[in-house]
């Protein structure tokens, strides 16, 4: 991690610092003198882990722990009084896109996760949880085996992370209920008046579907609260899978660069007819072997590894150069016949090399050991692995272009992102999520914390990127906080009709502008033009 040992004293920008004491001491009345930190300790733990940017440019004024919805509807009446800027997190473990670190320099963090941490409810019958924003999938995970409850979460690569805090950025994972969001059902929002909503059937006093149907009646509003900055998540649904009679994760190794394209064409139809069942992943070589080593270990010159370097690591990892990472669920008739299916399709690309767990033990079956658990859905931190890559201290940015599942256009886009990360002297360590019909491209440029001069090459290689992806017709799905005003800026169609209209909800929601300013490029009319 980034280890600061100094925030300056700030106050949000426009704000006198008498209204910012006058905000505090009234939001110290509302949740307790030990539930509001304003000490430079106390905040250190809401900064940037992986800055991009000096250590101050997104550093919050102070931090509110709220213990209830109603507390949140009491903080946000003071915060409007006083036009106080506030931040919303979860856990705050958004690492790679800004952590817990607020989008606008002084804007008070509104914890949410510290204290707000309740399963409200399990359904086993009906297959869904209701949980608060502190709820970590490691908690609910935990929570369903000390109950005995036959259902499965759905994690994502970390499971440190909060269910809501997640879902609101549209995280994936990696089980047949790999789309968070589609599997999101019922929101308790808080608007920065103050007023509260639930939204879909929740809206009906008495009716128990909240969790069961999304839709409710008249318009949708759940996902307009995803990477959005229009209210505060304090409730959420989730459904869950049941438990599945039988499980069998699968690794497939490709042995060259060019086999992503016909990989590609095959598994689409693959997926498409949920031959494969739930959301696999197509890996680097790079980024498997960053869970097991660090780069030192092969290589000690500079610059990216070269292709001798990466034939060793394969050959000492019996990795390909691309592996694949899917699970059959069912009974195991099914399981056999649907990996049959599998086995025949991908052995139609020369030199690919199919292992079951057991085929992968100790040291080279490490990522498949770790995929195994993540795909049938316990969550796990191995991962964090591979921020080691360039040495203690390591940090990464994402770069997170979305592409469409066909073979041509990965390989153009893996080329696009490979030779810009060869440019700034960055291995290229990625991962292609595949969805239902299209692919998350999560590159990640892992550098050194401590110096300076990596962040900001980090940064500058994310600018370029989006600019090469927008002119290629690729946008990003996710971004980290110094970026977003760049990626937002591509969604230009019509004279940015979308963002006009972004603006339109924000200033009809939140007219003094209270909540995230900024948040993925949606500024309050205040501050437009001054960013």
């Amino acid at each position: 991690m980034n280890v600061v040992t100094r925030i300056d004293r700030i106050v949000p920008p426009g704000i006198s610092e008498n209204d910012f004491e006058k905000a505090i001491a009234a939001m110290r009345k509302v949740v307790g003198d030990q539930a509001v930190i304003t000490d430079i300790a106390g905040l250190a733990r809401y900064l940037d882990p992986y800055s991009l940017v000096d250590d101050d440019r997104f550093t919050p004024s102070a931090a509110v722990l709220p213990g209830s919805t109603e507390d949140v509807q009491a903080i946000m009446k003071i915060a409007n009084e006083y036009r106080i800027p506030i931040s919303p997190i979860s856990t705050g473990k958004n690492n790679g896109y800004g952590g817990g670190a607020p989008r606008l320099k002084g804007a008070i963090v509104l914890d949410l996760g510290t204290r707000m941490n309740k399963i409200i409810e399990v359904s086993e019958k009906y297959g869904y949880a209701l949980v608060e924003p502190g709820v970590s999938y490691f908690d609910l995970d935990k929570y369903l085996r000390a109950n005995n409850i036959k259902l499965w979460i759905d994690t994502p690569d970390l499971g440190w992370g909060s269910i809501i805090g997640n879902t609101m950025d549209r995280g994936v994972g990696y089980t047949p209920y790999g789309d968070h969001l589609m599997m999101q059902c019922g929101m308790e929002v808080v608007f920065a008046d103050g007023d509260v909503m639930r939204t879909g059937m929740g809206a009906m006093p008495g009716n128990d579907t909240w969790q069961l149907f999304k839709y409710g009646f008249g318009p949708v509003q759940d996902p307009l609260f995803t990477q959005s900055n229009y209210g505060i998540v304090t409730k959420m649904g989730i459904w869950l899978m049941p438990e599945p009679p039988g499980y069998e994760p699968y690794m497939i190794t490709f042995p060259r660069e060019e086999d992503l394209g016909p990989l590609v064409e095959i598994l689409r139809p693959l997926r498409l007819n949920m031959i494969i069942q739930n959301v696999p992943s197509l890996r680097s070589v790079l980024l498997d072997a960053a869970t097991v080593e660090n780069k030192r270990y092969y290589y000690d010159g500079d610059g990216p590894c070269p292709d001798s370097v990466l034939k060793k690591i394969m050959d000492d990892q019996d990795l390909g150069f691309w592996n694949f990472y899917g699970a059959s669920y069912g009974p195991p008739p099914l399981i056999n016949m649907t990996y049959s299916v599998v086995q025949d399709a991908f052995s139609n690309i020369p030199g690919a090399k199919f292992y079951k767990l057991a085929d992968r033990p100790g040291r080279n079956g490490h990522v498949l050991q770790d995929r195994a658990k993540i795909m049938g859905g316990v969550p796990s931190l191995d991962e964090l692995k591979l921020c080691e890559w360039t040495g203690e201290n390591g940090g990464h940015a994402c770069f997170s272009p979305v592409s469409a599942p066909d073979g041509e256009d990965a390989m153009k886009q893996y080329a696009m992102v490979r030779d810009r990360f060869h440019e700034f002297g960055f291995d290229y360590i990625a991962t292609f999520i595949i969805g239902w019909r299209e692919m998350h491209h999560v590159c990640l440029a892992v550098y050194q914390n401590a110096k300076p001069e990596d962040r900001t090459k980090a940064l500058e290689l994310c600018r370029v990127l989006i600019k090469d992806a927008a002119e290629a017709g690729y946008g990003e799905y996710r971004t980290h906080i110094a970026l977003m005003d760049d990626v937002a800026a591509t969604f230009n169609f019509n004279d940015n009709a979308m963002m006009r209209f972004n603006e339109k909800i924000k200033d009809a929601l939140d007219p003094n502008g209270i909540i995230a300013p900024g948040k993925s490029g949606i500024w309050p009319k205040h501050m437009r033009g001054q960013k």
